[in-house]
């Protein structure tokens, strides 16, 4: 059997390849000028048929890993970070650290919505909820000019979410309120949905001081359950304008 490697990866990849989602996948990740994933490059592979490529090849090497991660194209990219997740999610203490510092190392090549949500809860604030003091690298990220990693700063904290913890999700979610890019509308208030799906009371706190001044995409993906009276209640306060896009 040959020795696992990223070309043979790639090779499985092409394989499997479907031409009509590789003509879908860059109008639906918005890749033309202008776009936010401008000259992104798409194979046309599902995101299942990715995953279960990367538990095929779950102990790829970092080595190998890394010509996954700085392939232009992003299915070898998205491959590559589901395999991290996987060694991230088996590691010891000492091989989770290695991991978070080598995903940090590549986080240029995180950069599509797909990629965040698939990396950000599961490895990046998973880690960070295990290790506190580094928790204000969110915060610099949340003021970052590069849009993914204001996402992966908001997605993280679903790792704090899912412990209980809302703190850090507030704090960004109102350090983020006044963001313009509609990537960030929707990630915010989709953390804030989640959070109220664990403590009501903790989300209409926050959405009684800021209802108001969220873009109104954003309050409609965090009051997206609740019951109708109450959503009225909330759009009727809020004036800003509306993202339209995926993620």
């Amino acid at each position: 059997m040959n020795t696992p490697s990223a070309k043979i990866v790639q090779d499985e990849l092409a394989r499997a390849a479907d031409p009509e989602k590789a003509a879908f996948f860059p109008k639906f990740f918005k890749t033309g000028p202008g776009g936010y994933a401008e000259g992104d490059v798409f194979l046309g592979v599902t995101v299942p048929e990715q995953r279960r490529i990367a538990r095929r090849y779950k102990n790829l090497s970092l080595e190998q890993v890394r010509e996954l991660l700085r392939s232009k194209v992003h299915e070898h990219r998205f491959t590559g970070f589901v395999i991290l997740v996987e060694q991230f999610e088996r590691a010891d203490e000492a091989g989770r650290g290695l991991l978070f510092a080598f995903c940090r190392e590549h986080l240029a090549g995180m950069n599509n919505w797909d990629l965040v949500d698939t990396v950000a809860p599961r490895l990046m604030g998973e880690y960070l909820l295990e290790h506190p003091e580094h928790v204000p690298l969110l915060y610099d990220f949340a003021r970052s000019p590069v849009l993914w990693e204001r996402r992966i700063a908001i997605m993280a904290t679903f790792a704090f979410i899912r412990a209980e913890d809302f703190t850090h999700t507030l704090k960004l979610a109102e350090l983020l309120l006044h963001d313009e890019h509609d990537l960030i509308h929707k990630a915010v208030g989709w953390m804030l949905r989640e959070v109220g799906n664990r403590n009501m009371a903790a989300e209409e706190t926050f959405l009684d001081r800021h209802a108001g001044e969220m873009p109104r995409t954003m309050l409609r993906y965090a009051i997206e359950k609740f019951p109708p009276a109450k959503r009225k209640h909330y759009m009727t306060r809020s004036p800003s304008p509306s993202g339209r896009g995926p993620g």
